[in-house]
């Protein structure tokens, strides 16, 4: 049975009728049309469908949609302006950290939720908190010069 609930993604307010056990990744891909967040693993493991929920880097696959209500809901499609790309998507982009792309997004928000809670973050931090998101395509050396060269720019 189908039960009213009310989202803030991206800044906007969307009301939607969803079965309250779909999870978050499913409802802002079926519901909403945001398909930046990715259906990996659907256990938590490889961070392709890591949004920014209230601040955290969380896996959308694993929080079901009424914990989300009343959080501050972030994804891939709302970070970057009316003008310009984020400066971690550019850094992704110019340091060619992106291959296939499928865990780009997952990347990109687990360094945005990184950096805005320890906006020094060395290597090793960084490297750290990107546990819990697989990338087959790239390894991680690109990757992570594109977010310190984001930190870089941020500070």
């Amino acid at each position: 049975m189908k039960q009213k609930i009310e989202l803030e993604v991206n800044g906007k307010i969307h009301v939607i009728f969803v079965e309250l056990w779909k999870t978050l990744l499913e409802v802002l891909r079926e519901e909403l049309g945001l398909t930046g967040a990715k259906k990996g693993c659907d256990d938590g493991n490889c961070g392709a469908c890591t949004v920014i929920v209230d601040g955290k880097a969380i896996k959308s696959c694993l929080m079901l949609v009424p914990q989300a209500k009343g959080n501050k809901i972030l994804t891939i499609e709302g970070l970057r302006s009316e003008e310009n790309l984020h400066p971690l998507q550019q850094a992704f982009i110019d340091h060619f950290a992106v291959q296939c792309g499928f865990c780009t997004p997952g990347m990109i928000l687990t360094a945005k939720a990184l950096l805005d809670e320890k906006p020094d973050a060395t290597e090793e931090d960084i490297r750290r908190g990107l546990h819990g998101n697989i990338c087959r395509c790239t390894g991680y050396v690109k990757i992570v010069e594109a977010i310190e060269a984001a930190r870089n720019m941020m500070t």
